[in-house]
């Protein structure tokens, strides 16, 4: 067996209770947990009384897909998961493999399972295989040649092809709590045999929380920028890390988003709900949030110019312009600088009264235009453009409104006559609305609706 396999492609499998991390490998190599017992974090989906710790425990492995961001434990649970089920680990990546690796592994995977032995695929980043690729697996996960694990952080609902989704259990899996982050930096720097015990240095507590803010949940992460401070604390002589060496193992690492993921989505949600519920606090967060992570600005204000339209509109009918300026500004400046008119624009959509009727009777309005779509426009509402049209009845008894007191004709019908009177709009009591509804009150001569 090789144990270095190819750098590209069909990794040869190996029996993980086997398997050794050499001494010169990354600390988060090192510390990788060797049971569920050392497993750290993650409760709900592996802890006790899980779903896929009973599974593992009983030695009834199934395929399922860990679903979460980076640094949360998906490998390293794949490959507990494969060595309490005492089976062959034939890592592969969806980045750098084809449809001849699959096919390859499972060639061997089927002779294995002929001498009686389990083997399970692990497939890391499994969404980044194509339908023809996840449909090579697919009949070897559903006949039990492997057993398949993949990770991905991407919503496998969107990214895993139905037939393949339908025969494996989906476990989520969340960033990492501080408190497991301290746990796991901290047992890392006991440890003298695959940790930093043998340099004999401490970390400060505020090192300690700087470290947890800047990991940002990824494990990972926080144990490699752990080792680089640690040697450079050893270097210097001293014993205990100090937060300027975090930050400079950190290096100002920026937040997990990937613009095309659900965490993109998730996001925006958020800051658009935040922005609808009046809460310019949050609204500034979840700003920053994208703006620091490198989202596309001019993805950011076309969603505000929606916001002000649909959930502002005429309760202040200004809205709508900030955010078009907003969105001209940001265009026109371009960034960094273009966060200050999109501040402005997000407290001002935030503070404003909020409106949603002019959407709803446009929802209410489109039924009755689909369902009566037939109906001949009311011949006094026709343009008479000729003679012709004139002789056949068109814009006949048509009052022209500005000929009429507070230009309104009253009782004039602009509807097919089938609708009756309908009530499409209904203005709302905040803001600019409130004048809306005073003002066609007085017009229709009743009370204020």
């Amino acid at each position: 067996m090789n144990p270095k396999g190819r750098e590209t492609g069909y990794q040869p499998g190996f029996a993980v209770e086997e398997e050794s991390v050499p001494a010169d490998s990354p600390l988060a190599a090192r510390m990788r947990p060797r049971s569920l017992d050392e497993f750290v974090g993650q409760a709900a989906a592996a802890g006790p009384g899980s779903m896929l710790r009973g599974a593992v425990e009983r030695g009834n492995l199934p395929s399922f897909i860990l679903w979460g961001p980076p640094g949360c434990g998906k490998t390293t649970l794949a490959r507990l998961a494969a060595k309490q089920a005492k089976a062959e680990f034939i890592a592969i990546s969806a980045v750098s493999s084809g449809v001849a690796d699959l096919r390859k592994v499972m060639v061997d995977a089927r002779a294995r399972r002929t001498a009686g032995l389990r083997t399970v695929l692990f497939i890391d980043e499994i969404h980044r295989f194509n339908k023809a690729q996840q449909d090579v697996i697919l009949p070897y996960v559903e006949d039990g040649t492997v057993t398949l694990i993949g990770a991905t952080t991407e919503n496998p609902s969107f990214e895993v092809v139905a037939p393949l989704l339908s025969r494996v259990r989906v476990v989520r899996l969340g960033s990492l709590g501080d408190d497991d982050l301290k746990l796991i930096v901290e047992s890392a720097l006991a440890d003298a045999e695959r940790g930093l015990g043998k340099l004999g240095i401490g970390i400060a507590p505020d090192a300690l929380a700087t470290l947890v803010e800047g990991a940002n949940g990824d494990a990972r992460a926080a144990l490699t920028a752990l080792d680089i401070a640690g040697e450079s604390t050893q270097a210097a002589g001293d014993a205990t890390i100090g937060v300027e060496g975090i930050k400079q193992a950190l290096q100002d690492r920026r937040p997990y988003y990937d613009k095309q993921a659900d965490f993109h989505y998730d996001t925006i949600s958020a800051f658009i709900k935040t922005i609808r519920g009046s809460d310019p606090d949050g609204a500034l967060y979840w700003l920053a949030r994208m703006i620091e992570a490198g989202e596309d600005p001019l993805f950011i204000v076309r969603r505000l110019v929606l916001l002000a339209a649909e959930d502002i509109g005429l309760a202040d009918p200004q809205a709508l312009s900030v955010a078009v300026a907003t969105q001209q500004a940001v265009h026109f400046i371009g960034m960094p600088e273009g966060f200050l008119p999109m501040a402005e624009c997000c407290v001002y959509l935030a503070t404003a009264p909020k409106s949603n009727s002019a959407a709803q009777g446009y929802m209410r309005a489109a039924e009755d235009a689909k369902r009566t779509s037939h109906l001949p426009v009311p011949l006094h509402l026709r343009n008479a453009a000729t003679g012709l049209m004139k002789q056949f009845g068109y814009g006949q008894g048509y009052r022209y409104a500005h000929d009429q007191p507070d230009h309104y004709a009253r009782g004039e019908t602009y509807l097919p006559e089938m609708l009756g009177s309908p009530k499409y709009y209904v203005p709302g009591s905040l803001g600019y609305e409130a004048t809306i509804a005073d003002w066609m009150a007085k017009l229709r001569g009743g009370p204020k609706e």
